[in-house]
């Protein structure tokens, strides 16, 4: 640990943890880096432990505090992880259980594909503890954060985060789902995810007929 980066206060029940997903740490992560000049950034130096998978995008960040980092950090595991998470998007556990999936591959995904989905779903949102360096609360310093947008027992970092998963589970044209969003409200996610099912594989012209006749129904 570096003498101008004290670690920061970790609960018993988190101990050897990584703060970023409570995944077995095995990584002692600097805040800011020496590679990382930070002008702006709003709370005191610290090192964390992290694990090895999310140590990678939080030591690539150039962001300007710990908590964009953390915020980094998740998008990198919802991308990471966009198949898992995709199967509780088109599956529930029942309906795995019940499957008719015999033999082979289908065989393994039956038995695994639930606990996987669980694996990243936990991971992506855990929200870490309270950050606590030299016995200060700094959580009050927080600031310039990104709202974080839940969703179907996600906790996504961001609504861009939210929208480009889905796109992608579905093949929905990112760009043509915002606008969707952007008529029908965040509060309708769930009605704008259904609407742009229903026009996979159409056209851009037909595309924006549908959504003209959204907009004036």
């Amino acid at each position: 640990m570096q003498a101008d980066h004290p670690l920061i206060e970790t609960p018993f029940s988190y101990r050897n943890c990584c703060w970023f997903c409570q995944e077995p740490a095995t990584k002692l992560f600097h805040f800011p880096q020496s590679n990382n000049f930070v002008v702006n950034c709003v709370h005191p130096s610290l090192s964390l432990y992290c694990c090895n998978e999310c140590f990678v995008p939080a030591n690539k960040s150039k962001a300007s505090s710990i908590w964009l980092v953390f915020k980094e950090v998740k998008s990198f595991l919802i991308k990471t992880y966009q198949k898992d998470l995709a199967i509780g998007i088109n599956w529930t556990q029942e309906e795995l259980a019940n499957s008719q999936f015999e033999g082979g591959n289908f065989e393994g995904f039956k038995r695994s594909a639930w606990f996987m989905y669980e694996v990243a779903k936990k991971r992506v949102n855990f929200q870490g503890w309270p950050l606590i360096v030299s016995g200060i609360n700094i959580e009050e310093l927080k600031w310039g954060d990104t709202e974080s947008f839940s969703f179907d027992n996600v906790e996504y970092p961001s609504i861009d985060d939210a929208i480009i998963h889905y796109a992608q589970a579905f093949s929905i044209p990112s760009d043509y789902f915002k606008e969707v969003l952007s008529h029908v409200g965040l509060e309708r996610f769930s009605f704008a995810v259904r609407f742009c099912r229903l026009l996979v594989g159409t056209t851009p012209n037909e595309r924006k007929a549908a959504l003209n006749n959204l907009i004036n129904d």
